[in-house]
């Protein structure tokens, strides 16, 4: 007899007490193998997929598309274990059709089941005029729906009655590519709806736009982005004329944000006195994470901020000297880096952190860098461990993985947190300086401006050069200014003239 288990969410790292469903990578009915991914969920770290430890078959799903579960809440159920007559063994191939046993869901308690589908065909519909759903979502996602503690058994959640689909005009025999291809297959049915990405999903679940209703601009009918921001801003300009004229005021067209909320919450937003263009985004996964982080370091850290600017001409001219020579080029971001890692070996006190606990300052043998990067899903800082040990060349190609990785959504938890120090790099916006706000719980963070040339008086004389900006964001607790203006010098003349950094090396 087969047996039913249950795999609940497991702790996915570090302080992370729940995660958000992104895309069920498997259905209810599915065969899955062990440490088979089943689900993508994220969390306020990265955006990871969760693997199954059971081999078997998919009897039932806990949490719809957008659902929050906690830490050891039902993800799914898998029939594991010998056949029933005519049933597929858990874990073996082919189609599942019911697990073995037929068991239903947690709340419905268990009792056998017939064959999976009776009168059913070959070609996904049933006799009775239902469809099935296809077996796998596509890579871009499903629209799925919701599955709760008391989910009927698989077959039940696979079967859906088909919509109607209206009558086609009738055309031309040979008048086009659709000849001879039945109306429902001309018109959208239910299945996967072709999305680019997890992200653009979510922000039509979050605006209430059904993607059913849509037609892509990609490649065979994929939705881009930028159609879900076109009918966002259809609906948002709709709700305003509908309130409008509810109102009996004249119809007036007005520009409307990218992004906006459906029509129905335009128009009660109107009606409540409150601005028909207001888009609440909720503070969760990864900007709910940084925005608690960011308000906490600005309640419990007593920061100042220094700043200089350096003269970059030679570190410049020293980095196209190392890409010269031939090897894999260095970038600046790495250079910096190593400045910043001997900067840190001559003034411990900023590789630290402060138990509010304890009331003691702890400082740190290696050195953990963290560097901000931006993403389409919001700020996340990467750690480069033990970057201290690492050369230019090393640090160039970390750097490159965590980027890359970040931008992707699979960064591991292990690699947003633990670090000691960070590098925030944020000339790459085309800015000269910033006071940034320190990342909880360390001590201090390295701002770098853009590198554009400007005048500067070089060896008493008047001349063009390439210079900097460099900002040192300090937890006053760790350090007095004295330190933390000695550290940015330090800094300042590594990049001045990169030869200083031959004492440490």
């Amino acid at each position: 007899m087969a047996q039913v288990l249950e795999f609940k969410l497991p702790d996915l790292g570090e302080g992370l007490t729940e995660a958000e469903i992104v895309r069920w990578l498997v259905e209810v009915g599915d065969v899955v193998t062990v440490d088979q991914p089943v689900v993508e969920v994220e969390t306020a770290k990265a955006m990871v997929e969760v693997p199954c430890p059971y081999g078997g078959v998919v009897t039932a799903r806990f949490g719809e598309e957008g659902t929050e579960l906690p830490v050891g809440a039902p993800l799914l159920t898998v029939a594991v274990g010998e056949p029933s007559e005519g049933g597929p063994a858990g874990g073996g191939q082919g189609e599942p059709g019911a697990a073995a046993g037929g068991t239903r869901a947690q709340g419905e308690g268990s009792r056998p089941e017939g064959p999976r589908a009776e009168g059913s065909r070959s070609d996904g519909a049933r006799a009775d005029g239902s469809s099935v759903e296809d077996s796998r979502a596509e890579g871009s996602g499903n629209v799925l729906v919701g599955y709760g503690t008391s989910e009927a058994p698989a077959r039940r959640r696979r079967v859906r009655p088909a919509r109607p689909v209206p009558a086609a005009p009738a055309q031309p025999a040979g008048s086009g590519p659709a000849s001879g291809r039945s109306a429902a297959r001309r018109e959208p049915v239910d299945g996967p709806v072709p999305v680019i990405s997890p992200l653009v999903r979510r922000l039509a679940r979050q605006n209430g736009l059904d993607l059913r209703s849509m037609t892509g601009s990609g490649p065979d009918g994929l939705i881009m982005r930028a159609d879900v921001e076109k009918a966002l801003r259809a609906a948002s300009a709709q709700g305003v004329r509908t309130a409008q004229a509810a109102q009996g005021a004249p119809v007036r067209e007005r520009p409307a944000p990218a992004a906006q909320t459906t029509a129905q919450a335009a128009a009660a937003g109107t009606a409540q006195g409150v601005s028909a263009g207001v888009t609440r985004i909720p503070l969760k996964g990864i900007r709910g994470a940084v925005a608690d982080k960011l308000s906490r370091s600005r309640s419990e850290i007593p920061d100042a901020t220094c700043w200089v600017d350096a003269d970059a001409t030679e570190l410049m001219r020293t980095r196209a000297a190392m890409n010269a020579a031939g090897g894999p080029k260095i970038s600046v971001l790495a250079l910096l880096a190593r400045i910043c890692t001997a900067a840190l070996a001559r003034f411990p006190e900023l590789n630290s952190s402060v138990d509010t606990e304890t009331r003691e300052i702890v400082r740190y043998p290696e050195v953990h860098l963290g560097f901000a990067a931006q993403t389409d899903r919001g700020l996340v800082v990467p750690v480069v461990r033990d970057a201290h040990r690492r050369d230019a060349e090393s640090l160039t190609a970390e750097f490159a993985r965590l980027t890359e990785a970040a931008r992707a959504g699979t960064l591991t938890p292990a690699e947003l947190t633990g670090g000691t120090f960070t590098l925030n790099n944020y000339g790459v916006f085309g800015v000269d300086g910033s006071t940034p706000i320190i990342n909880h719980p360390e001590a201090a963070m390295l701002g770098v401006g853009r590198i554009v040339p400007k005048p500067w008086v070089h060896e008493g004389e008047l001349a063009v050069r390439q210079v900097v900006q460099l900002s040192l964001t300090f937890d006053h607790r760790v350090c007095d200014g004295g330190t933390a203006g000695g550290f940015l010098r330090y800094v300042a003349d590594c990049v001045e003239q990169p030869a200083v950094l031959l004492r440490t090396l």
